[in-house]
């Protein structure tokens, strides 16, 4: 039996995925999609590429794998602060805070990465699916937020999102690009409908 490094086979197991899953990561997030292949992923975890096809049978497998996992992180940290907004405003400032804090942790990278990327349709179906599942707590909110055309407006604001998120990534400060995006996001809600936006503060949505 090889070598193992863990308590038990299964850990060991459960070990060499994880690594092989954040080499598959690294090399996407740096070169590309098309530079995902289990020699090259085996090379960045220091395992053989046969060792690779026990785990993932194609370069396909792997970058399947990279759009499940692209996600769930953000999404908790999306849900633990959600939990604690009261109302529609404050769930907007919540959600906005949340994926700039994670974009600035660069989180958001691998997703970025795969939507740039000539994936397989079946793949690229999933990882849309993912990602409208993900926008759909800040939609939500827009919609109970009673303002007119929701749709759009959520639309909108994702755009004022992606856009902070850009900035975080390439070096602006968090903090100054959250506090510049949620006084966007205010003064633009503030005349759209009946409800004005939460303006208590943005200590606790950042949180």
């Amino acid at each position: 039996m090889p070598k193992i490094s863990a308590a038990t086979v299964a850990e060991h197991r459960a070990r060499q995925r994880e690594a092989l899953i954040e080499a598959a990561v690294d090399i996407l997030v740096a070169e590309g999609a098309t530079a995902v292949t289990p020699a090259a992923v085996g090379a960045r975890a220091g395992l053989a590429r046969s060792s690779v096809y026990q785990y993932f049978d194609s370069a396909a497998a792997l970058l399947a794998t990279i759009v499940e996992e692209a996600f769930p992180r953000a999404n908790a940290a999306l849900a633990e602060a959600l939990a604690g907004a009261d109302g529609p405003a404050a769930r907007i400032d919540a959600y906005i805070a949340t994926m700039i804090r994670l974009g600035a942790e660069g989180a958001h990278r691998p997703a970025a990465a795969l939507m740039a990327s000539d994936l397989h349709p079946a793949c690229r179906e999933r990882l849309m699916e993912l990602h409208h599942e993900q926008a759909a707590p800040l939609r939500d909110a827009v919609r109970d937020l009673g303002v007119p055309d929701p749709g759009l407006t959520a639309d909108l604001l994702g755009g004022l999102l992606h856009g902070a998120l850009t900035a975080a990534d390439r070096g602006a400060p968090a903090d100054t690009v959250l506090a510049r995006t949620l006084s966007l996001v205010h003064e633009g809600l503030a005349g759209a409908g009946p409800h004005r936006p939460h303006t208590g503060g943005t200590d606790n949505a950042a949180r």
